[in-house]
């Protein structure tokens, strides 16, 4: 049995959290998750908190299921889109949150292209903080759901091979999944062309591969990441056509494998390019599960997080 409460106030990134802390999430989300199943999807559960959800770059799902969690839990909820606000005449990132607080909210959900954003608001203002992604740096909340995902359709993540593929240098998915899987045992590999890997990372204690049909040979699950063009400053591969010749998932190679792997793709898909429509669509794919695990991991962590306020 998990410990009762989180050992942090604020969700900045994985490496911060423990693994009692992990388990306590992924249990409180069991919970979650029968009651966004029901008929009557809300609970009172943060009916008296205020959340601002701040976004300083662009998301759809993530935003959407972080609004979703936190209506599930009866919290007031306000939205803040930075394009959109005077963050665009100039105003600072402590003026603009500081403004918001003085509206008297309990807790910030942050977006933002800088990694440490979370870190440096965190010490500056007293509300609590979930780290929605931080540039390139971690999105906790990804990891944890995907890390849940893995564990309701294998049993458990311990001793599990997963690989991560892709765009491995411009991720903060890929290391916020890198830490969370190997808190809870599993073993990872980073796949993808030479470019696009960062050069010192296997002494995160992962391993590295640049032959995508031998890392789906070894793995249980591969975890397809988004080519993501709108961070990439040069060129790291000659086209999107020959990536996907060398790396995109189809189901030709899905077939051929000696074992039935799981596929998993944080959103969203470039069809035809990290994975084809069949290999999306198909029953090894479990996409869609971890878009409904990501509200319920988010409720959880919304709801761990406020029943430690004072």
């Amino acid at each position: 049995m998990a410990a009762e409460k989180l050992s942090t106030r604020h969700l900045l990134g994985i490496k911060d959290i423990t693994l009692n802390d992990i388990e306590l999430i992924f249990e409180t989300a069991d919970n979650f998750k029968g009651v966004i199943n029901r008929t009557i999807k809300k609970v009172p559960s943060l009916r008296d908190i205020t959340i601002a959800n701040i976004f300083f770059e662009n998301s759809t799902r993530t935003k959407l299921s972080f609004e979703l969690a936190e209506k599930r839990l009866s919290a007031d909820v306000i939205n803040f889109a930075a394009s959109s606000s005077s963050v665009s005449k100039g105003e600072t990132l402590i003026d603009t949150v500081n403004n918001i607080l003085a509206m008297k909210v309990d807790m910030v959900v942050m977006r933002h292209p800088y990694a440490g954003a979370g870190v440096f608001l965190s010490k500056h203002i007293n509300a609590q903080i979930v780290n929605a992604g931080d540039g390139a740096h971690e999105h906790p909340t990804q990891a944890l759901l995907d890390a849940y995902s893995i564990r309701e359709k294998l049993g458990e993540v311990a001793g599990k091979k997963v690989v991560i593929v892709g765009d491995i240098l411009h991720s903060r998915v890929a290391i916020s999944n890198i830490l969370c899987l190997q808190k809870l045992g599993a073993e990872v590999m980073v796949c993808g062309p030479t470019t696009l890997i960062p050069k010192h990372i296997a002494s995160l204690g992962v391993k590295v591969e640049h032959d995508l049909i031998k890392a789906l040979n070894w793995c249980d699950v591969a975890n397809m990441l988004r080519i993501q063009l709108e961070r990439q400053d040069i060129k790291y591969f000659p086209s999107l056509r020959e990536y996907a010749m060398m790396y995109g998932l189809n189901k030709q190679i899905l077939d051929n494998l000696d074992k039935e792997i799981i596929v998993m793709h944080p959103g969203p898909i470039n069809r035809g390019v990290e994975i084809t429509s069949d290999v999306a669509d198909s029953k090894q794919s479990i996409i869609l599960d971890q878009v409904e695990n990501g509200v319920a991991i988010r409720m959880a962590v919304l709801y761990l997080l406020a029943s430690q306020r004072d």
